[in-house]
């Protein structure tokens, strides 16, 4: 079987959760014997191979109109996607990720007559702010709904939670009334919001229909898209996995609490963040809880990753914060290979996520190397770690909340022996891709 699987972006260039998932699956479904191409949108047209799988790249030019950054990009990008997929004889098209771009992918599988599963990796995929935080501090429900949704995401621009609920309630008619006559921009836009999202809700709706069957990676996102109109028989839970599930037993070069026997306080408390340097990564929470600690015998470590200019602005911002206190370090990112093997170094991972996560994987590399998490009580981190088992779990978005809870690790050594040894070896990409391809074979 020849498999093409989609991403938002894929290698060399900075990657997230999602990509690193496209890659170990690629490697999972070659070593099961079949063809695997990834396709991901890019600035231009280009072919190369990376690490063993190879790469084909399709170009998307961004245009001005607003229609086209809540609905579907033109069909010059469906008649590229669709020559590449009869050039390579694909069987099946495995979707990764919804932008403006994947609506036009289908089509182009349809008219070539190749089945299509969309994997549910991101928050993206359905909410427009891409976070599914409601005003940016509660969990949202996920329903798709053009006055609650434009109201939130005007909110997440900027516009104040009074003005952002009055946009809300502006009649779509007028937006529509406002495109035609060619008005745009500051507060065009937000004028124009209801009728931008009934346009991106009508796409993604659509999307969803159009696909053949739809992952989702965790249970709340099984629910969201439940709630969204797709039908049970049409989804598949399959949660992530990763290519290297041996537990480092014993093999922890932490230093707290590595003796059972001695009960008084060691020297430092390690800790490690692995994750793009973004708002919803909760970096910036993770640096208050420390310094808020501020004689504390501890040691963060961050392992950041930039994509694009609000990452590197982001990753300023958190330089600046942490400045003063020498217990902080950053690092740059891991390669895949790297980073069980330099978490054995800590006693626990830092996740502080502010969105719902549908993972992250990064939780699964700390289980691999024997180390418990430490995360924010939100989304995916919730349903990984067991709270007290092999993690703690905490109010996402309280740097007090942190810092008690970092405090009663650095109080209680005997828990974080106690959380390790409750560490259990993850689920395997293997595993997942034999998942995959009994889908696959149903489908096709």
């Amino acid at each position: 079987m020849k498999v093409v699987l989609v991403p938002f972006c894929f290698y060399p260039e900075p990657v997230g959760g999602t990509e690193v998932y496209v890659a170990e699956l690629a490697h999972a479904l070659q070593e099961e014997g079949h063809q695997v191409l990834v396709i991901a949108p890019g600035t231009t047209s280009a072919s190369y191979s990376y690490d063993r799988i190879r790469v084909r790249r399709f170009s998307v030019v961004e245009r001005g109109d607003l229609r086209r950054l809540y609905g579907p990009v033109d069909e010059t990008v469906a008649m590229e996607f669709c020559r590449i997929l009869i050039e390579e004889r694909a069987d099946l098209l495995h979707l990764h990720g919804y932008t403006n771009t994947s609506p036009r992918l289908v089509q182009a599988a349809k008219k070539c007559k190749i089945p299509v599963v969309f994997t549910y990796h991101t928050p993206t995929g359905t909410c427009q702010r891409g976070t599914l935080m409601r005003w940016g501090t509660v969990p949202c429900d996920g329903l798709m709904d053009v006055r609650g949704c434009a109201s939130c995401t005007l909110h997440g621009l900027g516009l104040n939670r009074v003005a952002s609920s009055a946009m809300g309630c502006v009649p779509r008619g007028v937006g529509s009334l406002l495109g035609r006559l060619g008005l745009k921009g500051g507060a065009w836009t937000a004028v124009r919001m209801t009728e931008l999202m009934q346009l991106r809700h009508e796409t993604t709706r659509t999307f969803l229909q159009e696909t053949d069957h739809i992952v989702a990676v965790c249970e709340w996102a099984r629910r969201l898209l439940m709630r969204n109109g797709v039908p049970a028989s049409k989804l598949t839970l399959s949660r992530h996995g990763i290519l290297q599930t041996q537990k480092a037993l014993g093999q922890n070069a932490a230093c707290f609490g590595a003796d059972p026997t001695v009960d008084s306080k060691p020297t430092c408390l390690r800790l490690a963040f692995l994750g793009r340097f973004d708002p919803a990564k909760g970096g910036e929470i993770l640096i208050r809880a420390v310094r808020r600690l501020a004689d504390a015998p501890l040691r963060l470590d961050i392992y950041g990753v930039s994509q694009g200019q609000g990452g590197q602005s982001h990753e300023s911002q958190l330089r600046a914060l942490a400045a003063t206190d020498e217990r902080i370090h950053f690092f740059p990112t891991l390669a895949r290979g790297e980073v069980s093997l330099k978490l054995r170094r800590y006693d626990l991972l830092a996740v502080p996520s502010q969105w719902l996560e549908t993972g992250p994987l990064v939780v699964l590399e700390a289980f691999s190397a024997g180390v418990p998490v430490i995360g924010s009580r939100l989304g995916g981190v919730a349903e990984l770690v067991a709270d007290g088992v092999d993690g703690l779990l905490v109010e996402s978005g309280n740097s007090e909340a942190w810092a008690n809870a970092l405090r009663r690790l650095l109080d209680t050594p005997v828990l974080v022996r106690s959380l390790r040894d409750g560490v259990r070896p993850p689920r395997s990409m293997r595993t997942v891709a034999t998942e995959m391809l009994e889908l696959y074979n149903r489908i096709c």
